[in-house]
């Protein structure tokens, strides 16, 4: 068996969208058969080095959060556009059409099995942070676990709010909607904009929010370590901020032999 068969497949870009010229995008591909994974784990992407980058394998591995739900039939990625990286360099580069490896093996542990209890999931993210919550709001099995589901997203500009429908459409999605009663009235979005100030949404840091009580005044929801479980996603600083904050509010990390009410997930 070659090295591709044994660890990784050869997949086909089938669909490509910029949502911010030079700094977002995202993109479907063809998804592998066998290829299983639970909502909230990331995959590990590879790209050619076709740019031929010194100091770079002829294949440039990266792990990316799915967005796509478990049993969608295709796979989807969000990416931001690193300046000069290895990785989105190519990646931003290719067409419909163009190749894409994926590892076999998923990844991660931003599920929601990490909680044995609760009953609000509070979904944190920022920037590209987003992507392992998409896939997690596609699961059924997310809303028959929690009786709220709030979605909180930090970003520095509106523009940088993206995937506004789908996640505008969670609560009219035909198999949600068919399966769980009163999605409407259990999901909660919260948009977040830093650097502007935009009718309707908050400004302030997930941090400050957190502090100050505006997350529970916004949302009508009593945080409390009996009913509130966290996950959080996005850049390394943001992820320790917010875990800090929490812990001083009573909450811990939510371990494979220890129950808690924060989980988080480490790319780096």
């Amino acid at each position: 068996m070659s090295e591709v068969e044994d660890k990784y497949t050869r997949e086909t870009i089938t669909s490509l969208k910029v949502w911010v010229p030079g700094k977002l995008f995202s993109f479907t591909c063809t998804r592998p058969s066998g290829f299983r994974f639970t909502a909230g784990q990331f995959a590990r992407l590879g790209v050619d080095n076709t740019l031929n980058l010194p100091g770079e394998p002829e294949i440039i591995w990266r792990a990316y959060s799915m967005v796509s739900g478990p049993y969608d039939e295709h796979l989807e990625f969000f990416s931001i556009v690193v300046p000069d990286g290895a990785f989105t360099s190519h990646l931003s580069q290719l067409e419909v059409g163009s190749p894409i490896y994926i590892d076999k093996t998923n990844f991660g542990f931003l599920t929601t099995a990490r909680f044995e209890s609760g009953n609000d999931l509070w979904l944190l993210g920022s920037g590209t942070g987003l992507a392992p919550f998409l896939s997690i709001l596609h699961d059924p099995q997310t809303w028959e676990q929690f009786e709220n589901i709030v979605l909180v997203h930090s970003a520095r500009t509106a523009e940088e709010l993206v995937y506004q429908d789908m996640i505008n459409g969670f609560t009219e999605h035909p198999v949600l909607s068919e399966l769980i009663d009163d999605v409407k009235k259990r999901f909660f979005y919260v948009p977040v904009v830093t650097r502007e100030k935009i009718h309707g949404h908050l400004s302030e840091r997930i941090t400050m929010l957190l502090e100050n009580g505006q997350l529970s005044e916004h949302t009508g929801l009593h945080l409390s370590t009996d009913r509130s479980r966290f996950m959080i996603c996005g850049n390394p600083e943001m992820v320790t901020d917010i875990r800090k904050v929490l812990k001083s509010q009573g909450y811990s990390p939510a371990r494979r032999n220890s129950p808690g009410e924060i989980a988080v997930e480490n790319y780096w």
